[in-house]
């Protein structure tokens, strides 16, 4: 392979911890290909054997919302009180809700 690389696609890391239930964004790698990320990912995000589970997804694949558009795109949901669960007893024993 030729060039540096950072002409490689940048891929965005998530780790599930051994006490996680769900993948945190853990950051962003250089890599030639997916193998290569997860190996480079597990090298450098879970040294302390902290991580059960790892994804690996091209930046380029992600649309995300714009934190300067914040008001206007979220702002439908805020009406739909329904969709809040403010007014529900969570019932004693439920885990992980």
């Amino acid at each position: 392979m030729s060039g540096s690389n950072t002409d490689w696609p940048l891929w965005e890391v998530f780790v599930r911890s051994k006490r996680g239930l769900s993948h945190s964004h853990a950051g962003s790698l250089h890599a030639p290909d997916a193998a290569m990320a997860l190996r480079n990912a597990r090298d450098l995000y879970t040294r302390r054997g902290e991580g059960v589970s790892i994804w690996v997804v091209p930046a380029a694949a992600i649309t995300a919302s714009s934190p300067d558009e914040k008001d206007p795109f979220f702002e439908p949901a805020a009406d739909k009180t329904y969709r809040h669960p403010t007014f529900y007893e969570i019932p004693e024993g439920v885990k992980h809700l």
